[in-house]
C-alpha cells in the first residue's frame, strides 16, 4: 500500500483502505463523542453520575447524545486541508501545512461566526455545515493560535509552553497518508502542531501519534506501530518525555487486568505525551472497541481526548465495521464524516488519475478548489 495512484491499488486494497479511513475519523469521533459526556469529572463523579460500572453508553453532552467536540472539528477540518493539498500538489505552490492551516482558520471562523458565510465562496463545502458551527469548549491555546493569519512554524511555534493533547488529537488524518513514507508523516504532523502549541512534547506526541496511525492503516500491529514511531521520534531532541509514555503504555500492558486506576496513571496531568500513553494503552488492551473506548472514558483524566485518540488507533487497526454500530446512528455529523472519509480514500487511491485543469475535475474533487 505504499503507492498513491489508481494503477497500482487493487480493488481489494481500496475496500480495506477506505475502511480504515472510515474507521480512524468514525472512530474519533465517537470516542471523542463518549468522552465528552463525563469530561472533567473524577471516578466516583462518573460512578455517581452513570452508576458503579461507570459510563457504559454514550450519555448527553452539549444538549444531546452523541455530541462531538472541537477535536473532532479540527480533526475534520484537517482532513479537508489535506485533500486540498493533495488537489494543489502539481500547481506548483504545494505547502501541506499551508493547507491545512487555512483549514484550521475556516474552523476558527465557526468558532466565532453564527453560520456559514456565503460570501466565502473558496472556503469549501465542509465550512458550509451549519452543525460545525458549534462552539464546543476549544482549548485557549486552540483560539489564541488561530487567532490572526500568521502560521506558527517549528521555528517560531504558536504558544510555546502549550502541553496539551489536541494537535495529536487532530493528527490521525496525516497517518493517512500511506504513500508517504513515516518519517515524513511525522514531520507533517509536527509542523501543523506548531500552528496552536508550540511545546516540544506537544508537537512530538502529535508525530508520534500520526506515524502509530500511519502503521495501522498499512495493516501493520499496533505493538510494532508504536516501536516504530520510538524509533523516528528518538532522532529528534526533547523527544524523552513522549517516548517514556510509550514506553510506559507497553509496560502497564502486563501488569494485569486493565482498571480505570492504571489509565489514570498513564495520563496522569493531561499532557499530551501522557493522554497519549493511556491511549496507546487502551487500544492495546481492548477486547473490542466497545471495551477499549469505555476504559478510555471511565477515568479522571482528560476523558474525551484520551478516548478520541483510542477511537482513532482502534478505527486505524480494525476499520469501520468494528465499531459500535448503535454508537455510530447516534454520532453528530455522521453523514459529513462519511463524506469527507471517502473523499479523502478517493484522493489517495485514485486522485492522481482524475485530476485535471481547474474547474474540469470530476464530481467530488470539483468540491475542493485548486486556488488558495
Amino acid at each position: 500500500m505504499g503507492a498513491t495512484t489508481g494503477a497500482i491499488w487493487g480493488r481489494a486494497e481500496q475496500q480495506d483502505f477506505r475502511s480504515r479511513v472510515r474507521g480512524t475519523l468514525l472512530g474519533a469521533a465517537v470516542g471523542d463523542a463518549l468522552g465528552a459526556a463525563v469530561d472533567g469529572l473524577d471516578l466516583d463523579g462518573i460512578r455517581e453520575e452513570h452508576g458503579a460500572d461507570g459510563l457504559v453508553d454514550l450519555a448527553p453532552a452539549y444538549g444531546r447524545r452523541g455530541a462531538v467536540t472541537h477535536l473532532t472539528q479540527l480533526g475534520l477540518f484537517t482532513v479537508d486541508g489535506l485533500i486540498r493539498a493533495q488537489v494543489r500538489r502539481d500547481t506548483g505552490a504545494w505547502h501541506p501545512p499551508t493547507d491545512v492551516h487555512r483549514a484550521y482558520l475556516r474552523w476558527a471562523a465557526t468558532q466565532r461566526d453564527w453560520g456559514p458565510d456565503e460570501r466565502r465562496k473558496d472556503d469549501g463545502w465542509l465550512a458550509r455545515e451549519e452543525w460545525l458551527y458549534a462552539r464546543r469548549a476549544p482549548a485557549r491555546p486552540l483560539l489564541l493560535g488561530l487567532g490572526d493569519d500568521i502560521m506558527g512554524t517549528l521555528e517560531a511555534p504558536k504558544n510555546p509552553g502549550a502541553p496539551g493533547p489536541e494537535p495529536a488529537a487532530r493528527s490521525a488524518a496525516f497517518g493517512l497518508l500511506v504513500g508517504w513514507e513515516p518519517q515524513l508523516v511525522a514531520q507533517l504532523a509536527l509542523e501543523c502542531a506548531a500552528q496552536t502549541h508550540g511545546h516540544p512534547a506537544a508537537c512530538l506526541t502529535a508525530g508520534g501519534y500520526a506515524v502509530i496511525v500511519h502503521g495501522l492503516a498499512r495493516g501493520e500491529h499496533l505493538d510494532g506501530s508504536v516501536q516504530r514511531a520510538m524509533g523516528l521520534l528518538a532522532a529528534r531532541p526533547g523527544h524523552e518525555p513522549v517516548n517514556d509514555a510509550l514506553q510506559r503504555a507497553l509496560g502497564a500492558v502486563r501488569q494485569g487486568i486493565p482498571d480505570p486506576a492504571r489509565v489514570e496513571e498513564l495520563s496522569a496531568e493531561g499532557t499530551a505525551e501522557q493522554v497519549l500513553s493511556a491511549a496507546v494503552y487502551c487500544a492495546l488492551v481492548a477486547e473490542d472497541v466497545r471495551h477499549g473506548l469505555r476504559l478510555a472514558a471511565n477515568q479522571g483524566g482528560p476523558s474525551a481526548a484520551t478516548a478520541c485518540l483510542t477511537g482513532g488507533l482502534l478505527g486505524a487497526l480494525h476499520g469501520e465495521t468494528a465499531l459500535p454500530p448503535a454508537w455510530l446512528a447516534e454520532l453528530e455529523g455522521r453523514p459529513t464524516i462519511l463524506e469527507l472519509a471517502d473523499d479523502f480514500a478517493m484522493e489517495m487511491t485514485q486522485g492522481p488519475a482524475l485530476h485535471g485543469p481547474t474547474g474540469s475535475s470530476p464530481g467530488w474533487l470539483a468540491r475542493y478548489p485548486r486556488t488558495p
